[in-house]
């Protein structure tokens, strides 16, 4: 199958609507390679996150501020599980939207991806197999940036040669849809694949 879009570029947000979010067994494993408090571990890990994909904290500081705020003592090596388990747990894919994706590109739609995420992300997103499908990938930290921030869509669309209203815009964080909108990007709120689909159906031409 394809689908054409013509004219506008489609934007995919990568975690939660490409891949999959982490389930119960990733963050047991998580806090089972800690050996923290898990309420604790969250909070950290969670309060940090925009340094790491703002990329104003690199991933062997991002871990140690875990550390101190949970009173951890890690070894290199525990650090370097700690990194893996957590890698692992945003990398399973959405098999639909992949799909989706390939159809876009089969029927000749421009397509990138724009992702908060750090640079640890940037090398598996351009070698891995669904890169053939993307146009230019937008990793969050190369870019000093952050969405919702509306300098980020606005450096994305110029990179691209289009303006905020070419821009077709997914993700699954409505904060980040509406700023994309505010700016006059069609968009649409990442829920299910099968809304996905009749999103991007009504749209093709």
């Amino acid at each position: 199958m394809t689908l054409r879009i013509s004219d506008r570029v489609v934007v995919f947000d990568y975690g939660e609507v490409i891949s999959v979010s982490p389930n119960e067994h990733d963050r047991a494993r998580l806090v089972g390679i800690a050996e923290v408090d898990a309420e604790r571990f969250w909070a950290s890990y969670w309060s940090h996150r925009d340094g790491l994909d703002r990329g104003t904290v690199s991933v062997v500081e991002y871990w140690a501020l875990i550390a101190a705020d949970t009173g951890a003592d890690w070894s290199a090596s525990t650090v370097q599980r700690l990194w893996a388990a957590d890698f692992t747990s945003w990398i399973t894919v959405e098999p639909g939207t992949i799909d989706l994706i390939a159809e876009l590109h089969a029927g000749g739609t421009r397509v990138a991806l724009l992702s908060n995420a750090g640079f640890d992300f940037a090398g598996p997103f351009r070698f891995s197999p669904m890169a053939q499908f993307f146009e230019r990938m937008f990793v969050s930290a190369e870019m000093s940036d952050l969405k919702p921030d509306p300098s980020i869509y606005l450096e994305v669309a110029d990179e691209l040669g289009i303006t905020p209203a070419q821009m077709v815009f997914i993700d699954n964080k409505k904060i980040n849809t509406d700023a994309a909108a505010a700016l006059g990007a069609t968009v649409h709120h990442f829920t299910t694949v099968a809304g996905l689909r009749d999103f991007l159906t009504a749209l093709a031409d």
